[in-house]
């Protein structure tokens, strides 16, 4: 039973930027607990938090270590110019696949 999450900004709810960043840090930290965390899918502006200044790179480095998938959308990179820091750039196919296996999937 895998969870997946999907991050598709670069925050967590919509409204104050800088209080979607803070709270998005606090619920993965907190998901590292998770014992179904199977992977984070990224797209659209989400694929920034992948980046070298994420505002949330330490808690997706703790969570690649734990085994949990880090998925951002390779076309959604490119449009923003991203490299990643952590994750495997992935395409729409992989994405599908992901979420097609997922019993739960939530979106941020």
């Amino acid at each position: 039973m895998d969870t997946i999450v999907v991050l598709n900004q670069d925050q967590m709810g919509h409204g104050d930027r800088q209080l979607g960043q803070k709270i998005l840090g606090t619920f993965l930290k907190k998901s590292i607990g998770l014992p179904d965390f199977g992977a984070i899918v990224f797209f659209n502006a989400g694929v920034k938090l992948v980046a070298a200044d994420s505002p949330v790179l330490t808690e997706l480095r703790l969570l690649e270590e734990r085994g949990v998938d880090l998925v951002p959308c390779g076309t959604c990179l490119q449009h923003f110019g991203v490299t990643p820091a952590v994750g495997k750039v992935s395409d729409m196919d992989t994405i599908v696949r992901e979420l097609g296996r997922a019993t739960k999937v939530v979106t941020l």
